[in-house]
């Protein structure tokens, strides 16, 4: 009954917000996919306990959208009314779980412990980078063993969300290969889930609702109110299990992939050596085509479109990768490792780079060993046919090694 007065609570705020959502539009959830796996009562001991709770949230723009992320904090403040809440939001658009694995501690962990973290990168690792299951995991996982590391006792909750194609593959027996990826990193780790994208789907089949009424890719009020009911039925769940001490999670002897990004961290670009047609400076982006987010207004980047230009750059660890805003005019790299006698090349353009300097992380070199490299990156003179030039913008060096 509780539950059922605390979902209602949800829908008279959209209602309110909106003046098109009533209670009886939102379908009854099943149980079929939420998955609970171990507890979730670590985060509401500590919210009871100290009065305090921090509750962090990352993912792509349908984290950093007014959307699942505010009514979940109503829906937590609510149930908690006497906690002091701190809520961390660290949703970027059109980033993806590995974008994510290296910039968690720059954006949630560096803020403290967290006693709750919601993630959610399942649609940008599916439509955005299109993600093999490796990398997927690589991603996924990195993001939880990091959780994990810094604050062994926070809850951990991974939801997928939906697009057409995702669907479609559900409605065939299949899983999409990013939820399929992040799925087996949250059972190797314990951590629970829930699946919107099945239960979309199955409510569309039951013709309980509709895609339109669920609102695309980036959910209407109504569509997020769908995905806060999901996580507060799972969230009673797991509260449910009988538990008055905070406990560590347990975490596997060893990695699901030896490769994922459990040391991920962003680096500042500055310190690569460069020649003379590299500066590190904010971009004149009122001269330059296309459009761009704000948030990265003001940011000093790497920076150069001069074909053949060089620069190095000496790390540690396993793999590098560089986090960038890829715009129309966004060039092909080549690169090689501590001096090999082969260049590899990579093209930085995305398909959504036409109109937008896009934000992503784009890896050079994976499957090193674990000490000291020197990568040496230059322009190449080839790149992608709908590029409009030769422009490479860092933000970070995306690591992997510990600090």
């Amino acid at each position: 009954m509780r539950l059922a007065l605390q979902l209602f609570a949800i829908v008279t705020l959209l209602r309110i917000s909106t003046c098109s959502v009533t209670a009886e539009e939102i379908p009854a959830i099943s149980n079929g996919n939420i998955h609970l796996r171990g507890t979730l009562t670590n985060s509401k001991l500590v919210f009871e306990q100290t009065g305090k709770g921090h509750v962090a949230f990352i993912g792509g723009s349908i984290t950093q959208m007014n959307g699942y992320r505010p009514m979940v904090c109503e829906f937590l403040q609510e149930h908690f009314p006497q906690t002091k809440f701190k809520f961390t939001d660290a949703g970027i658009a059109s980033t993806c779980s590995m974008t994510g694995a290296h910039r968690l501690t720059r954006d949630v962990l560096s803020q403290g412990n967290v006693d709750l973290i919601f993630i959610e990168f399942a649609v940008n690792d599916d439509q955005d980078a299109g993600h093999d299951s490796v990398h997927a995991i690589r991603g996924m996982e990195g993001l939880i063993a990091q959780v994990r590391r810094h604050n062994p006792k926070a809850d951990i909750v991974v939801t997928h969300f939906a697009n057409l194609g995702m669907m479609e593959t559900i409605g065939k027996g299949e899983l999409p290969v990013s939820i399929d990826a992040h799925r087996r990193v949250c059972e190797y780790y314990r951590v629970s889930t829930c699946d919107l994208c099945s239960e979309l789907t199955e409510l569309i089949k039951a013709k309980k609702t509709t895609w339109e009424l669920y609102g695309g890719v980036h959910p209407k009020p109504y569509g997020n109110a769908i995905c806060t009911a999901m996580i507060a039925k799972l969230l009673q769940q797991g509260w449910a299990v009988e538990s008055t001490v905070v406990t560590d999670h347990p975490v596997p002897d060893k990695l699901l992939d030896e490769g994922s990004y459990v040391w991920g961290r962003l680096a500042a670009p500055e310190t690569a050596k460069r020649d003379e047609h590299w500066t590190v400076s904010i971009p004149d982006w009122k001269n330059i085509k296309g459009s761009f987010r704000q948030q990265f207004g003001g940011l000093k980047l790497l920076h150069s479109n001069k074909v053949h230009s060089e620069f190095t750059y000496t790390f540690k660890g396993p793999s590098i990768g560089i986090y960038v805003l890829a715009g129309p005019d966004a060039a092909a790299l080549e690169m090689i490792v501590d001096g090999q006698d082969h260049w590899r090349g990579v093209n930085l353009f995305h398909r959504h780079s036409t109109g937008l300097h896009y934000p992503r992380t784009v890896m050079l070199a994976e499957g090193l060993d674990a000490g000291e490299h020197t990568i040496t990156v230059r322009i190449s003179q080839a790149r992608d046919a709908l590029s409009r030039g030769s422009a490479v913008r860092i933000l970070n060096f995306a690591l992997n090694s510990k600090p």
